[in-house]
């Protein structure tokens, strides 16, 4: 910005400079000429006055002298030089005098100006006052250097004053640049100082205005999970006490699958809650170690989980595990819940068979959600908070939060195909490398295990 200040500030001085300086140095010019012209009048009137009228007869003629780099001569209506200096001749000045009329003429590099000196209304003789041309453009180039010196300083006063503009506007915005980095680094206590800009102290405060109530709603969220993890856990963990309690001592085998399967119910609902509320509190460090678990495992407890309320539907759920490494995990929590989502999505929105596939990519994995529906939404909107398509009602957080896991997770949940209806997830993997079977010291065949691979 300072730099884009002082370019238009140095634009406008030369414009005005350039829009100045040429007039006044045309001005400069033909007022030196036109003064040296009026020199030479002068001078010349001033001659012809001492001029007396008997000059011809012999008596002699007063010239006065004349002024700095100036010649005056006296010729005869025969146009021959009779006093003074001059050409021997007299030249087109003179002749155009001797009509009685002042004379300025620009020839041989001379100014000359010739004045009738007249008796008895007749003209007698004429006085011709010369100057070089050179003498006057000296006297224009001195003009035209006062003129340049002037400009530059002008030009000089220009990006003085123009830098100084620049920093008492640039600093200001600079200031306001490191606080919001200051914020963007976590700083939300930092606010915007005033300066002496009334329309960068109006943006300041804005921005101040604006930070205020996002802190406010951010300190109102954090509340609101503390709230929400103690309000939720507590019940759950005494649910699930109970529910242990009820199987220690229930010996009844009508009741006793009805337990078990309530209290992997809460079990399941308290990893979701952990989840969810993992996801809405304060991103954790990058290295900080997120549980993994096997896919197989992993895609046998969901089929398990749905695989009934599919077939309550009429419809079929096959979940499908093709040449996959037995050592192959992945973040078991996140992306369990994600699969729940996609697939009470295909269940909700979706028709027809569901299969759930998973593709080793070395460094990764994809989970393939298929139905035979076919997507009728806009990707754009599939993934927006509150959206939802479909004949069936949702509440349109479903998706939004599956991708909100993902991306904590490092992976990516997108819509791959939309006929039919395909959502894939790629989540990254670790696998745990088994060397080959080798022989001990003693020669048997022992099995060797490295540590894990990210």
């Amino acid at each position: 910005m300072r730099q884009r200040v002082v370019r238009v500030a140095v634009t406008a001085v030369l414009v005005a400079l350039f829009l100045l300086a040429i007039p006044l140095a045309l001005a400069i010019r033909s007022s030196l000429y036109a003064d040296r012209r009026d020199s030479l009048e002068r001078s010349a009137l001033a001659a012809a006055v001492r001029v007396n009228p008997d000059y011809a007869a012999g008596d002699p003629v007063e010239m006065p002298p004349p002024g700095a780099g100036e010649r005056l001569g006296l010729y005869d209506p025969a146009l021959r030089l009779h006093a003074g200096s001059g050409p021997r001749s007299g030249d087109a000045a003179v002749r155009r005098s001797l009509d009685g009329v002042i004379a300025h003429v620009d020839s041989g590099g001379e100014l000359v100006v010739a004045v009738p000196v007249s008796h008895d209304e007749k003209v007698i003789g004429v006085v011709r006052a010369s100057s070089a041309v050179s003498a006057v453009r000296d006297d224009v180039l001195v003009g035209w250097a006062v003129l340049l010196a002037a400009a530059v300083l002008a030009l000089a006063v220009g990006v003085f004053v123009a830098r100084r503009q620049a920093h008492a506007l640039a600093q200001p915005l600079e200031e306001l640049s490191r606080h919001c980095q200051a914020v963007a680094a976590g700083d939300l206590a930092s606010r915007a100082a005033p300066s002496t800009i009334a329309e960068i102290d109006q943006v300041a405060r804005t921005h101040n205005d604006m930070l205020h109530n996002l802190s406010e709603l951010l300190r109102h969220e954090r509340n609101f999970t503390t709230n929400a993890s103690h309000q939720l856990r507590t019940p759950l963990t005494g649910l699930q006490l109970t529910l242990e309690a009820g199987l220690a001592q229930d010996d009844d085998r009508l009741l006793r699958p009805v337990l078990e399967e309530a209290l992997a119910g809460t079990r399941r609902l308290h990893r979701t809650v952990e989840e969810v509320l993992r996801l809405a509190s304060a991103p954790r460090p990058r290295n900080q170690a997120t549980p993994h678990r096997p896919v197989a495992e992993l895609l046998e407890e969901t089929d398990a989980l749905w695989h009934g309320l599919f077939a309550q539907d009429g419809r079929r759920l096959e979940c499908s595990v093709h040449d996959l490494p037995a050592d192959l995990r992945v973040p078991g929590a996140a992306v369990a819940e994600i699969l729940g989502v996609l697939l009470d999505n295909a269940r909700m929105h979706g028709r027809g068979s569901v299969r759930v596939a998973v593709r080793d990519l070395e460094e990764a994995v994809a989970v393939d959600v298929t139905d035979e529906g076919v997507m009728g939404e806009e990707p754009a909107r599939l993934f927006a908070r509150g959206h939802t398509g479909g004949a069936a009602s949702g509440t349109g957080i479903g998706l939004a939060l599956a991708r909100d896991l993902a991306i904590a997770v490092g992976g990516r949940l997108f819509l791959a195909c939309a006929d039919p209806t395909t959502f894939t997830l790629l989540v990254p993997v670790r696998k745990e490398r088994r060397d080959m079977k080798r022989p001990n010291g003693d020669g048997e065949m022992q099995d060797g295990r490295d540590g894990p691979d990210r």
